[in-house]
């Protein structure tokens, strides 16, 4: 009878065990780095909580700007942050609330701050526009119009949830 095993040198039987060894081993100490790394990624995303900014009554046609703080939980760090709004009411009456960061760098929008542009919404970085209602002036460096809050009225009071994009530019 002819014998066709093959037969593992000692030098292959320690490659093999020395690399399975170290294979536990570097799995062993990067399965909790990249748990840590990933578990934030994967938890369930929690619906921010309308928050009450101001009364109603308060509120007028010309835009004017709401500080207010929002409770946010940033992977396991939770933390009250502020924030604020450019809050005003349209012509049919209804509440709009615009988000005051540029959508060009991410800086703050003023109301009617600029001489040159009065009734605009303006953006000292970079000299860019926004009309009342949020949208971006053609030829200016905003590609995009503001975000608006997603907004309620109960009891007399305004409450704002988290910023959206609009479309449009």
């Amino acid at each position: 009878m002819s014998e066709n095993k093959q037969r593992v040198s000692r030098r292959q039987f320690l490659n093999y065990t020395l690399t399975g060894v170290g294979g536990f081993m570097a799995a062993g100490m990067l399965m909790p780095m990249v748990r840590f790394a990933i578990d934030p990624l994967l938890q369930p995303q929690t619906e921010q909580d309308m928050v009450q900014v101001v009364s109603v009554d308060k509120i007028t046609n010309e835009p004017q700007k709401f500080d207010f703080k929002i409770h946010q939980i940033d992977a396991w760090y939770e933390s009250d942050v502020s924030t604020s709004a450019w809050v005003y009411k349209n012509d049919n009456g209804d509440v709009v609330a615009l988000s005051p960061v540029c959508k060009h760098l991410g800086c703050a929008v003023a109301w009617n701050d600029d001489p040159a542009n009065p009734n605009r919404f303006f953006c000292p970085c970079h000299y860019g526009l926004y009309e009342k209602d949020g949208t971006n002036v053609p030829g200016t460096p905003p590609m995009a119009p503001l975000d608006v809050f997603e907004s309620q009225v109960k009891d007399g009071y305004l409450y704002l949830g988290k910023a959206k994009p609009r479309g449009g530019a």
